[in-house]
């Protein structure tokens, strides 16, 4: 007599039903990808802030007037700016002006000298980067709580 051992195939495809019940549970506990998004989101927002008061001071300085109040860049768009320093204002005309787009981000312009850059989607206030409107500097981005 030949007597055959093994698994049957309704054996094997519970195993192969269980261990991908633990992997779809499992996996996002191991996988959390969602924090380091938007800690890089918040750094990628900080650069642009950078870029954009750089690009807007360089076109008011190249324009040669100090008293100007707004500046005018290559797309015909409009930056309101302060006048002497060419500091994009921290309003949408200003700062959000210059960037362009903030698409992704929840800003706050209630403050001209704290207005802050929250990613939309799990933003808090631990997880930002201000601009100051008065001096155009930038803060370190806090990433703490992404």
């Amino acid at each position: 007599m030949n007597k055959q051992s093994g698994f049957t195939l309704v054996e094997l495809i519970v195993v192969i039903v269980v261990l991908g019940i633990l992997a779809a549970t499992a996996l996002p506990k191991f996988i959390n990808v969602s924090k380091e998004a938007r800690s890089a989101s918040v750094n990628g927002v900080t650069g642009a802030l950078r870029s954009a008061v750089s690009l807007v001071q360089a076109k008011y300085y190249a324009a040669g007037s100090t008293t100007a109040t707004t500046v005018t860049m290559q797309d015909n768009s409009t930056v309101t700016v302060a006048a002497s320093t060419g500091v994009p204002a921290g309003t949408a005309a200003g700062i959000g002006a210059a960037l362009q787009s903030t698409e992704g981000f929840t800003v706050d312009y209630t403050t001209a000298t704290a207005v802050t850059f929250r990613p939309t989607n799990g933003g808090s206030a631990t997880c930002q980067v201000t601009y100051n409107g008065t001096t155009g500097a930038i803060s370190v981005p806090d990433v703490s709580g992404c």
